[in-house]
């Protein structure tokens, strides 16, 4: 199979994935502000905080390849490119696995009591690791000695934008599963309840998140409207700064929703504001530190 061809299956399979975390995603977000929320004990409360940094961990990591692919390569196929997309997917995978079963102990442990919880979190937790890691591992091993496909020279613009499209529908879930927690959320007595404070930091983080979705979902208005669906160069590069400005404003509004979830759960401002700043400095690690320095280094090489 051709790199550009391996390339978007790597992206399509992230894409998959994320949009199985964003579930996950949206009902940790939205399950703290539910009125059974506050009738679970205190572990169960610290499970559900735990599960939803986990999610955090999983969207960073699936949504990082596509920025990585854009910042460090500008678009190019190139094996690194889609060794860094195989190796994230892979570590995504055990916080996806530890988030669910979290989510499983906190709602079986809440509907049928605590042995329930636990046996359903070991139980959801270790079948997901045998699917997710277990067969793919297996049979792995069948597969040693297959060779990398060579880089083109040059990738052809219209894999170029067919990528970078692609990458924007992998980054959109992570801003939809938010966006539709932080609209719903303002109509629960929870969040009325809430401190000035944390309302403010809200409504900027929805404004941030709607910001990042619609910078995502503008190259394709862009491409059918100024374009007529035609291939340009210019196209590829306001569409692929586009997909990159977008992660900032996202990176954002899910920290700013750190901080309102944790103080729900914990109650306690520095609690929240610690858990806020660690998610915002992981996403935007992830995001951009990381793709930056790898890019600077290889011009450095060069």
């Amino acid at each position: 199979m051709q790199l550009e061809r391996k390339l978007k299956t790597a992206l399509d399979e992230s894409r998959l994935l994320i949009l199985g975390a964003q579930v996950l995603f949206g009902f940790q977000f939205q399950s703290v502000f539910q009125e059974g929320f506050h009738h679970l004990g205190a572990t169960a409360k610290s499970v559900q905080g735990a599960g939803l940094l986990l999610m955090l961990l999983t969207i960073g990591l699936l949504i990082s390849p596509s920025l990585y692919h854009q910042i460090v390569h500008d678009g190019e196929s190139r094996s690194d490119a889609l060794n860094v997309a195989t190796w994230f997917a892979g570590a995504s995978l055990l916080p996806l696995t530890l988030g669910l079963a979290a989510s499983a102990f906190v709602v079986f442990g809440h509907v049928f009591g605590g042995d329930a919880g636990i046996i359903a979190g070991s139980v959801f937790g270790l079948v997901a690791l045998s699917l997710l890691y277990g067969l793919g591992f297996v049979m792995r091993l069948e597969r040693r000695g297959v060779q990398m496909p060579t880089e083109p020279e040059k990738t052809p613009l219209a894999t170029k934008i067919e990528q970078m499209l692609t990458e924007a529908r992998v980054i959109i879930p992570g801003g939809q599963a938010l966006l539709g927690f932080q609209l719903v959320v303002t109509l629960s007595q929870s969040f009325s309840d809430l401190p000035a404070t944390a309302k403010y930091i809200h409504a900027a983080g929805l404004c941030a998140v709607a910001l990042a979705v619609t910078l995502l979902m503008t190259p394709a208005a862009l491409h059918r409207i100024a374009f007529g669906g035609e291939d340009d160069p210019a196209f590829f590069r306001i569409g692929s700064g586009l997909v990159i400005a977008a992660a900032f404003p996202l990176a954002l509004g899910i920290a700013a929703d750190i901080y309102v979830v944790f103080l729900q759960i914990s109650g306690q401002a520095g609690i929240a504001l610690a858990a806020a700043i660690s998610s915002l400095l992981v996403l935007l690690g992830l995001w951009f530190a990381y793709p930056v320095w790898r890019r600077i280094s290889a011009h450095a090489d060069a």
